[in-house]
């Protein structure tokens, strides 16, 4: 599955860009670009890939994708054979990082929303009061202009900065991590793990590997990735298994232990808890 470097042009009197999608279905291909991108979908059903997720969409959904992340929305049968009765709509937000200068990012205020882009690589499922405020703002951008169009903006960045309510969506393993100064002190055990999940981790040395005691290793860890090392563990372990399973003609219990899984059945639970599917279903929608 090939993805492509997709751009949209930009209007020369505005900084980023706004867009109301509407059509029987979305026709973009799987790709990615340079640009963050938050997607609404104000109408149809479907499902989309973030990187290795695979999940189902629906009106009012919204995910948040840093640069370079590969994405693709697709419609069910019923719009691409033009059953649906009614036309598939998304209203489409895209911002280089320094779309408001290039130290934009540098200022005290931008701090919070600073450590949410750095999540975005992996894509954000955003849920809750969150996401109901951001589409409430969203749905009014496409007819908007100046100024009222950029505090939009900067309104949902604020609510991005204190969301809480989200899911992280591609997996760790799938793209190059991006990091900042405190995930800088990571990058010994982040490429540790990276060369050795297939193994068995253990979190005490973990710990040690950083100089820390447990229990401090572990809310270091959660406040950097808000995951516990366990659970990053698991989804390095599932990212991989999704790009066997796309690349390689294996059996799910080769698959699972090549991931490190000595037990078939805690690696189809996992896979579920991370995927919502099990290894069979995610392998036949690759290619669907």
């Amino acid at each position: 599955m090939k993805f492509i470097d997709l751009r949209l042009p930009k209007d020369i009197d505005k900084s980023f860009i706004v867009f109301k999608e509407v059509g029987q279905f979305f026709p973009c291909p799987w790709h990615y670009h340079p640009e963050y991108e938050l997607v609404l979908v104000t109408k149809s059903t479907g499902r989309r890939m973030v990187g290795d997720n695979i999940g189902y969409f629906n009106e009012g959904d919204l995910v948040f994708m840093g640069s370079l992340l590969p994405h693709v929305w697709v419609n069910d049968q019923k719009f691409i054979k033009g059953e649906a009765g009614y036309l598939a709509e998304a209203i489409v937000i895209h911002f280089t990082e320094d779309f408001l200068g290039a130290n934009i990012l540098e200022i005290p205020e931008m701090e919070a929303f600073k450590k949410f882009l750095l999540l975005s690589n992996r894509g954000i499922e955003i849920k809750g009061k969150g996401r109901e405020d951001i589409n409430a703002i969203m749905v009014k951008m496409p007819s908007m202009s100046g100024l009222k169009r950029l505090s939009s903006l900067l309104s949902i960045f604020d609510i991005l900065s204190s969301s809480v309510e989200f899911d992280l969506l591609a997996s760790p393993g799938f793209i190059e991590t991006k990091h900042n100064k405190e995930s800088e002190r990571l990058n010994k055990i982040i490429e540790y793990v990276m060369q050795n999940f297939d193994e068995n981790i253990n979190l005490s040395m973990a710990a040690s590997m950083m100089n820390m005691g447990v229990t401090t290793f572990c809310n270091f860890f959660k406040d950097n990735y808000r995951m516990t090392f366990v659970e990053y563990i698991n989804t390095v372990r599932i990212g991989h298994a999704c790009k066997l399973l796309f690349e390689k003609d294996q059996t799910i219990a080769q698959v699972a232990y090549e991931c490190g899984y000595n037990s078939l059945a805690n690696f189809n639970r996992q896979f579920k808890k991370y995927k919502r599917l099990n290894p069979s279903e995610y392998k036949r929608m690759l290619y669907v």
